[in-house]
């Protein structure tokens, strides 16, 4: 990697970067920290990003909240976590959970506990029910949903 960066030749790195995943600011921002540029160049760099649609902020959310969810299984919780933790903003972070219908949250919730459920072979039924209630928590989903899972699920047995 080349140690200084022209205006241009950075646009066209970060033009790449961004367009090969959806991208927050934050990334943006770091990224070209990590390019050696300077605040007024990264300044003029993000307006290039957000101008050509390189970069959007609620569409980064949203893409983020669908495939956290879908492919990692989160839960919404985890979800508002990480994307808070990469400086969006709760209204952009409400529009991102609109994307995950209830009926698909809750089929990944159902399918998600019951594998859980059925991996953990631990025979002392508190110690499996706090395995199932903290792995279910740490993925981000609401603790009355996975306490009411979890007493379905002993009552199964």
């Amino acid at each position: 990697m080349k140690d200084v960066f022209s205006i241009k030749d950075a646009k066209l790195k970060i033009e790449h970067f961004c367009a090969y995943q959806e991208r927050c600011h934050e990334e943006v921002v770091s990224k070209l920290w990590s390019m050696k540029m300077n605040p007024e160049e990264i300044d003029q760099i993000i307006v290039h990003l957000i101008e050509h649609n390189f970069l959007n902020e609620a569409r980064f959310a949203c893409s983020f909240a669908r495939g956290k969810h879908r492919i990692k299984h989160w839960g919404k919780i985890r979800i508002t976590n990480e994307l808070k933790a990469r400086k969006i903003g709760q209204t952009l972070i409400t529009l991102a959970l609109k994307e995950i219908t209830t009926e698909e949250y809750i089929a990944t919730f159902e399918n998600l506990a019951e594998r859980n459920w059925k991996s953990i072979t631990e025979n002392n039924a508190l110690k499996k029910r706090k395995k199932f209630c903290d792995y279910m928590l740490r993925r981000g989903f609401e603790s009355n949903l996975i306490y009411d899972k979890v007493r379905e699920l002993e009552n199964d047995q």
